[in-house]
């Protein structure tokens, strides 16, 4: 049994210091109230809508970096999963994720799809990223992914296969359309696509979403916890700060795959040979250029 808390937070766009306090307050409440592991919203250090701030909130994923300092030191009372802003060493940035754990980086996650249409320009500022990895933590086999990530099928799947039970998506998802339960259309499609992957893929599945207001977007919330049957575990409240606990008892993976076991039966070698086979046919299929 893992208790993870839903760190539901707003940020202040471009203040890197101020969003660290709040996480650092966040943080030390999940500890009170008894969370292994808590998680915040996509980009909770920065805000989203950086456009040309982008560059100059980048940072290393470092030890000696004054802003991962104090993170790291409080990861060593429970795990952190949090979104930033990163550079690599040529400054390219990306919108990635660090999971931390007794003051050390487990995992860092670039965002791989980058939405670039409507009111979304992430492309213009972010480098995409190019690996999809499940990781080990003190508690199982993890997956994270970033928002539009876990709009497309593919990267579910492969941390999938890559041995992931517990999935971990965070967004900055700005509401979108009138719907009646709940109010926004986005939520109501976001919430059914994550209770959906929880139910084809046997696994906890959880998403972190952002509030507040930024420069005319209005994020909506409702962060949600799903177990391995597709059950709702928790919804934390719609356009509000919240910290919201869920308790994964993980030997519910075993009586889900018992009874339903679609992981047994997967064909990974089928599919590989039918990608193959795609790709060879029409290269241009599912191929960005220079990849």
């Amino acid at each position: 049994m893992i208790t993870v808390a839903l760190a539901q937070i707003d940020t202040r766009l471009g203040e890197v210091q101020s969003n660290l306090d709040k996480h650092l307050a966040r943080i030390e409440a999940a500890r009170q109230a008894g969370a292994d592991l808590v998680v915040f919203p996509e980009l909770s250090l920065t805000g989203y809508q950086l456009q040309d701030l982008t560059p100059t909130v980048a940072r290393r994923a470092a030890a000696e970096d004054p802003v991962f300092k104090p993170l790291l030191a409080a990861s060593r009372k429970l795990d952190i999963l949090l979104g930033f802003v990163e550079s690599d060493d040529r400054h390219r940035v990306f919108n990635s994720a660090a999971y931390l754990s007794q003051g050390e980086f487990v995992h860092v996650h670039r965002k791989v799809y980058l939405p670039t249409y409507g009111m979304f320009d992430e492309g213009r500022f972010f480098a995409w990223g190019d690996q999809i990895r499940a990781f080990d933590t003190r508690f199982g086999r993890f997956g994270n992914l970033i928002c539009e990530d876990f709009w497309h099928a593919s990267p579910p799947y492969l941390l999938w296969l890559d041995g992931a039970d517990v999935f971990l998506f965070m967004s900055a998802s700005p509401g979108r359309g009138l719907d009646s339960e709940p109010a926004l259309e986005s939520a109501r499609w976001v919430e059914h696509v994550t209770q959906a992957y929880a139910s084809l893929f046997t696994s906890f599945v959880g998403n972190v979403g952002r509030v507040g207001f930024e420069d005319g977007l209005g994020f909506w919330g409702g962060s949600t916890m799903f177990d391995p049957q597709g059950d709702l575990l928790v919804r934390a409240p719609y356009h509000e700060e919240s910290l919201t606990l869920a308790e994964l008892d993980l030997e519910q993976l075993q009586r889900a795959r018992a009874r339903l076991p679609l992981l047994r039966d997967e064909r990974t070698a089928l599919v590989y040979r039918e990608l193959t086979r795609i790709l060879e046919e029409d290269p241009s299929r599912g191929f960005r250029e220079g990849e």
